[in-house]
């Protein structure tokens, strides 16, 4: 390891004393504390004791029963606790922490997320450090530092997100091939509109990770199969009641709405990432924002899955093309701020396009490292409170234009960070298609405006038997 890798390395160390150590302290301070972790801890205990975690009145019961309902708690923190919208394979992966008391059950929910979530971070940043070490270390930092939100209420994507991006890296290191397999099925079962998008590239991919995508798919199939059945049999109606609850969760004022209406006072937990929030302000009607994310959104998904489609793979592209899904597929669906942990797999992208140079690396640096600090809880909770204090209207174009800025930067740079990787994964499968069929030796290229860098220098292998 060279010096440089060194500070590398510390920095990625100073990012986990961050993450553990400010999400331990605001867990113990805060109003939210556990707040996630609560709704799936109590709704698996009244799973297990045969009520309804599905309808608000079984699980408030339990909820109060175990002494849990503070008095300074407000109509909106019980309701994220008692209005379940977890679907079943959520439900029946939880219960059990539900058969520990609180206590353990709250610790070891704290561990496995950051475990998870920083053994994630140290893989990207380890696939990223032979190329731009400095630069991979400081944003592995400032992603885990902008995490703390994960341990302090307890959000499941710290585990799903960290199991899926093990299992990315599990599928193109070609190691623990089974390990990551099961990572991404489990990820599947917890998050699906966040894991799916990631697996969708696996399986649009020829050979060796397409069957790693199907094999994937069967063993969640056969889980989630399991736990339906389970969940249908102690409780016959949750479909109908989900449904409900989903309802009651989006509607205007509440909490999933994209619309002003919807966002929080002052910030306390995650605020919606969708580009909903951002049509949102030009007409607050889901019958308008909800089209037009999907307008501007599947151009770009489109573009993307063809692409990976018709060519050939190669790691370098692999890591471009699972950067910009991870932006993108956020935008059109219902995701929370907890989601965009999933940005890691930005990094060994940037450094795909760092070891090119140019003007196209530096554009890579600007866009990841504003995502990555845009996207942090502590930014996004202070641009709120600046908000809250300024009472900002949504009138007029300058209110508009001051909410998106400080209320809403999260899903621009959003759109403008996948629409970069997204050029560049484009352009770079062009690239390596026509080096390919051409059959120029790259050795043969110049040092100085080559266009892409060896692989070799970075520690990487194709794997695909592709020669330059």
């Amino acid at each position: 390891m060279t010096r440089t890798q060194l500070d590398s390395f510390l920095l990625f160390l100073l990012g986990c004393v961050l993450f553990v150590g400010l999400g331990v302290g605001m867990e113990r301070i805060s109003q939210v504390s556990m707040l996630d972790f609560k709704e799936l801890y109590y709704g698996g205990r009244c799973f297990l004791q045969h009520c309804d975690p599905y309808r608000e009145a079984d699980l408030l019961q339990v909820y109060r029963s175990a002494g849990a309902d503070r008095p300074s708690d407000t109509a909106g923190l019980r309701e994220v606790v008692t209005l379940y919208i977890n679907l079943p394979t959520f439900l029946v992966l939880t219960t059990p922490f539900a058969m520990l008391p609180r206590g353990p059950a709250h610790l070891t929910w704290m561990i496995l997320t950051a475990a998870c979530f920083i053994l994630a971070a140290y893989l990207m940043w380890s696939c990223g450090a032979d190329a731009a070490p400095a630069i991979s270390g400081a944003l592995v930092c400032v992603f885990l530092y902008g995490a703390e939100l994960l341990l302090e209420v307890g959000n499941g994507a710290g585990i799903a997100v960290g199991l899926c991006v093990i299992a990315v890296w599990c599928f193109l290191r070609e190691r623990f091939v089974w390990a990551g397999t099961l990572c991404f099925a489990l990820s599947l079962l917890m998050k699906p509109h966040v894991t799916g998008p990631i697996l969708l590239y696996f399986l649009l991919t020829s050979g060796e990770n397409r069957k790693r995508a199907l094999r994937t798919i069967a063993i969640a199939s056969v889980l989630g199969l399991f736990a339906v059945l389970w969940v249908s049999h102690v409780l016959p109606h949750w479909n109908s009641e989900l449904h409900a609850n989903l309802q009651i969760f989006s509607a205007h004022g509440g909490l999933g709405d994209a619309g002003p209406a919807g966002l929080e006072p002052r910030a306390h937990g995650a605020t919606t990432i969708s580009l909903q929030t951002v049509f949102s302000l030009v007409r607050d009607s889901p019958g308008f924002y909800n089209p037009a994310s999907y307008l501007v959104c599947a151009p770009l998904l489109l573009i993307w899955a063809v692409t990976v489609f018709r060519r050939r793979f190669s790691l370098q592209s692999a890591w471009l093309a699972l950067a910009a899904v991870a932006a993108l597929s956020m935008l059109p669906l219902y995701h929370r701020q907890h989601d965009t942990r999933l940005l890691l797999l930005t990094i060994p992208a940037l450094a795909v396009l760092w070891a090119e140079g140019g003007l196209t690396a530096r554009l890579a640096l600007l866009l990841t490292a504003a995502c990555a600090v845009l996207t942090a809880n502590l930014t996004i909770q202070f641009l709120a409170d600046i908000a809250y204090h300024l009472m900002l209207s949504t009138r007029g174009v300058s209110g508009q234009l001051l909410n998106l800025a400080l209320v809403r930067p999260a899903p621009l740079i959003l759109l403008v960070t996948g629409t970069f990787y997204l050029w560049a994964y484009v352009r770079y499968s062009r690239g390596a298609e026509a080096i390919a069929v051409i059959g120029y030796d790259r050795r043969k290229v110049p040092a100085r405006g080559a266009p892409y860098p060896p692989e070799e220098s970075m520690g990487w292998s194709t794997g695909s038997g592709l020669r330059w």
